[in-house]
């Protein structure tokens, strides 16, 4: 399984990037506050909304397992509802740079960060 690891670095780099370049475009072309009323009324976007914030509610609960500081959990807790995707992508890519050599999945997912 410690094969994966370098795969995993790649891909959430990718991600990371993406969500990153789609952020900040998306961010210049589109006001949300202008467009909120329009945009609330369509059910699809409150199914997204809902779906976001329980997608940040596991991530995070794995962030409180893995993080031993107050401070440090309400500082990727507020990352992950500002920036969603691009947090969630950093947050794996410094638990994946974090392994030690031979160290796998079993690791990335158990060990606690002191």
């Amino acid at each position: 399984m410690n094969n994966f690891i370098p795969a995993l670095k790649i891909l959430f780099g990718l991600l990371f990037v993406w969500m990153c370049y789609t952020f900040i475009h998306t961010s210049v072309e589109n006001n949300l506050f202008k467009q909120w009323e329009f945009l609330r009324s369509i059910p699809l976007i409150r199914l997204t909304l809902w779906d976001f914030y329980t997608n940040v509610t596991v991530i995070f609960l794995w962030v409180c397992y893995k993080e031993n500081k107050l401070s440090t959990r309400l500082l990727w807790l507020m990352l992950l509802v500002t920036s969603g995707g691009v947090a969630s992508c950093a947050y794996v890519l410094i638990q994946l740079f974090k392994l030690h050599p031979g160290q796998g999945l079993k690791e990335f997912f158990g060990k606690q960060n002191v």
